[in-house]
């Protein structure tokens, strides 16, 4: 699974060199207020609000293969520049996560950054994505069609060397949740949990 903006202006690509652990994807239905005699305030419904998208990770100043997706992971304050330039650009870009059905056309509507204690070099960030919808301009003209989106959950492939303890303290941020990890995939792993194989694919709970 990688995480990519596609500018359809520059074509150019911006991957997250370091995958978040989740995925907040928020619906929400649209309403409209109104005052009518005899009835009262009622609540019109006017349809789905535009969806948005948010995720939270980090840009490492050193390469780790652990975690990181790439190689050639870019200087962590120009990447945070390259999130604040598509903050600032008016016609949406694209937000692409391979393999889900994350392919939509959206706006970078916020992002934050934070720099830890100890961790001055890496930086952390939050960003959020409101997806773009088209506007109707009478009736031969068309809303763009935009896919759904789903939250899917995140699959980790089992490398030689690695223990649940491991893999729990690398995706969920604390080794004592290996059981959960453990309870998730059992029928992947068996009966003992210390048997893991690489190659096996397990599901983040």
């Amino acid at each position: 699974m990688d995480f990519i903006i596609r500018d359809p202006a520059t074509k150019k690509i911006f991957h997250f060199p370091v995958n978040p652990e989740e995925v907040l994807i928020r619906r929400e239905k649209q309403y409209e207020t109104a005052t009518i005699l005899s009835l009262g305030e009622i609540d019109l419904i006017q349809g789905e609000r535009v969806k948005e998208i948010a995720f939270s990770s980090f840009f490492p100043k050193v390469y780790d293969p652990r975690y990181c997706r790439l190689a050639n992971i870019p200087e962590p304050q120009k990447a945070m520049n390259q999130l604040t330039a598509f903050l600032m650009k008016r016609q949406p870009i694209r937000l692409m996560i391979t393999g889900t059905i994350i392919n939509t056309l959206a706006y970078v509507s916020a992002h934050d950054s934070t720099i830890k204690g100890g961790e001055r070099d890496d930086i952390y960030f939050d960003i959020t994505f409101r997806t773009y919808r088209g506007i109707k301009v009478g009736k031969a003209h068309k809303a763009v069609d935009r896919p759904d989106t789903k939250p899917i959950p995140k699959v980790y492939t089992v490398k030689p060397g690695d223990t649940l303890k491991a893999i729990a303290k690398l995706e969920l941020g604390n080794s004592s949740k290996w059981r959960e990890l453990y309870n998730a995939n059992t029928k992947v792993i068996g009966r003992d949990p210390n048997l893991i194989r690489p190659g096996q694919k397990l599901v983040m709970p």
